[in-house]
């Protein structure tokens, strides 16, 4: 909306609404919702990085892949190869037997012949723990010995996975570019890929412990060796081992956490607001203060005018505060101060709210009678019309929903870095009291996955776990709407009826009472519009996979859905 204010209650410079009459035109929201239509973009993002470079991070990761491939063979090879350990003969049983008696014999007569020598007792105890130390020593060098071949092709696998992970990351984003175009799109790609290969990491480990408990010890001679060498040496060998456990523990701990760290501070930076807490404070109090503005105009409206008759058709005057900041933060592309979004603010501000004044002047007349008397003395009464000017006033205001504007304002590299903000609420959810959503999971029976049309349209929408909603987004780099998520998943899986609204692809589909896995369910009354308002993809058992806020599996048996179900729909 314009700033200003007309003649009868305007004040000069003031943030406020500009008196104007217009014919009814169609609204920026009634455009999108025609059916084909495809939301307009303003600017254009940033060029798509070049094929060489692409090209030799596809070719990095895949020889990264094959060389942790290699080393796995290699390290589950020498675990296969390992023989299984040797249950000691009936000699050697005897044996130990034998010294193990010598041995508890000896210590005994020790101990009688030291009981009066409390100085000789505490020497020989220290001498038993030192030997105990030496045995529990001794059995931990062949269990490290054992278990070295299981180790490593636990560490292998890790490693592995992770290769193999960031090898289909850059095969995926070769062959779908929106899946690495812009910040959103490829934070939400790794974040599937990761949870993906965790779980194939686990299914891993349980092989691998699995393997581990039938692994055999080492050779008796290698055993054996390393016995006499511990007995010889006992100090030095607790002093080694205890060096080499440490450094072993700080590099799996540096390992692990540079492997986190290099995941996660990219993500954790993109998603964060970089501006100052005071400064996003200020911008949010700022435009409260232009809604109050409004407000007060509004309120006081009849008496800062002086029309015959006043009718109202208003809005809720109000915003969410993250979606302000995070609007500013793209837009901005990063940090801002107060001073510097002023005119950014004005410019959301008029672009929210729609304020319409008409006059509608009608000619209108009243009876006036006249009485007079001639000279006769007679009496006369005359009647005739007064016409005047009768002024109606309709004041209109329509809150378009901030929402709704960064589809219309920005790029498809700004919008996708709004969507990325508001999945996370910037990493600030305590600054305005708001709470990051993560999407409601559902495992879809494997029965319904036999049927291979159903279960690439679910692999495809799954995709998209967790987007944010972003109204009339339609593709991974905008994040998505309803009837965006459903075209874009339907059309990268067969179909080709382009950008349908909810409505257009009611009108599209054929209505069904027996819905099956891979229908489509719609919803009336969900928002302030005429027909369809929304739509979700009909996953069987009463639950459907759709974009709330985020995209995520819902029950439809709540009683929610079910005020406001209106059908189920099969795509031709």
């Amino acid at each position: 909306m314009n700033a200003g204010r007309d003649k009868a209650g305007a004040a000069s410079g003031q943030v406020g609404p500009k008196y104007r009459q217009e014919s009814k035109q169609t609204r920026p929201s009634e455009r999108l919702r025609q059916d084909g239509e495809t939301p307009p973009h303003g600017g254009g993002g940033a060029a798509d990085p070049s094929a060489a470079r692409e090209a030799r991070r596809f070719e990095k990761a895949g020889r990264r892949a094959e060389k942790t491939g290699a080393k796995l063979e290699k390290a589950q090879s020498r675990l296969a190869r390992q023989k299984p350990p040797k249950r000691p003969g009936p000699v050697k049983r005897a044996g130990r037997a034998a010294l193990g008696g010598v041995h508890g014999f000896v210590h005994g007569k020790i101990h009688e012949a030291e009981r009066e020598n409390v100085g000789v007792e505490a020497g020989h105890r220290v001498e038993l723990a030192g030997e105990t130390a030496v045995r529990g020593t001794v059995r931990m060098v062949k269990r490290r010995v054992r278990t070295s071949p299981a180790r490593k092709v636990r560490k292998w696998e890790r490693k592995d996975i992770r290769a193999k992970a960031g090898y289909e990351f850059q095969r995926q984003a070769r062959e779908h570019p929106d899946l690495n175009k812009n910040p959103v799109a490829r934070f939400w790609n790794r974040r599937r890929l990761k949870k993906q290969y965790a779980k194939q990491a686990r299914e891993t480990a349980r092989q691998g412990a699995k393997a581990a408990k039938k692994t055999a010890v080492t050779t008796e001679k290698l055993a054996y060796h390393a016995v006499l060498f511990v007995k010889r040496h006992p100090v030095g060998v607790l002093l080694a081992l205890a060096c080499v456990l440490l450094v072993v523990t700080l590099q799996s701990c540096a390992s692990s956490m540079m492997t986190m760290g290099n995941g996660m501070v990219g993500a954790v930076a993109a998603s964060t607001y970089p501006s100052e807490d005071g400064d996003m404070l200020a911008a949010e109090a700022a435009y409260c203060g232009m809604e109050a503005e409004l407000q007060n105009y509004l309120d006081t409206y009849e008496r800062t005018h002086s029309y015959d008759e006043y009718h109202y058709d208003l809005d809720e005057i109000e915003h969410d505060p993250y979606v302000l900041t995070s609007i500013l933060t793209a837009w901005h592309e990063g940090a801002w101060t107060i001073d510097e979004v002023q005119g950014t603010l004005q410019m959301l501000f008029d672009r929210q709210y729609i304020l319409t004044e008409t006059v509608v002047t009608e000619r209108r007349y009243y009876i006036e009678t006249e009485t007079w008397t001639d000279e006769d003395g007679n009496t006369h009464t005359d009647s005739y019309r007064v016409y005047y000017d009768y002024y109606i006033c309709t004041v209109t205001l329509e809150n378009f929903n901030l929402s709704h504007l960064p589809i219309y304002i920005m790029g498809e590299e700004q919008v996708g870095r709004y969507a990325l903000y508001m999945a996370t609420l910037g990493n600030r959810p305590d600054l305005f009291g708001g709470t990051v959503l993560e999407p409601t999971l559902y495992d879809v029976p494997e029965e319904y996955l036999a049927d291979p049309e159903f279960a690439a349209i679910l692999e495809e929408a799954e995709k998209y776990l967790g987007y944010p909603y972003v109204w009339g987004g339609y593709s991974p780099n905008t994040s998505f709407d309803c009837s965006g998520f459903v075209s874009y998943v339907y059309n990268q899986c067969g179909w080709d009826f382009g950008r349908l609204g909810a409505q257009g692809l009611y009108n599209l589909c054929s209505r069904t009472s027996s819905p099956r896995p891979g229908d489509l369910v719609f919803f009336t009354g969900t928002y302030d519009t005429p027909g369809v308002s929304h739509c979700g993809i009909y996953v069987g058992d009463g639950w459907m996979l759709h974009c709330g806020n985020p995209i995520g599996y819902a029950n439809l048996n709540t009683s929610y859905w079910q005020s406001h179900f209106y059908a189920y729909g099969r795509l031709p």
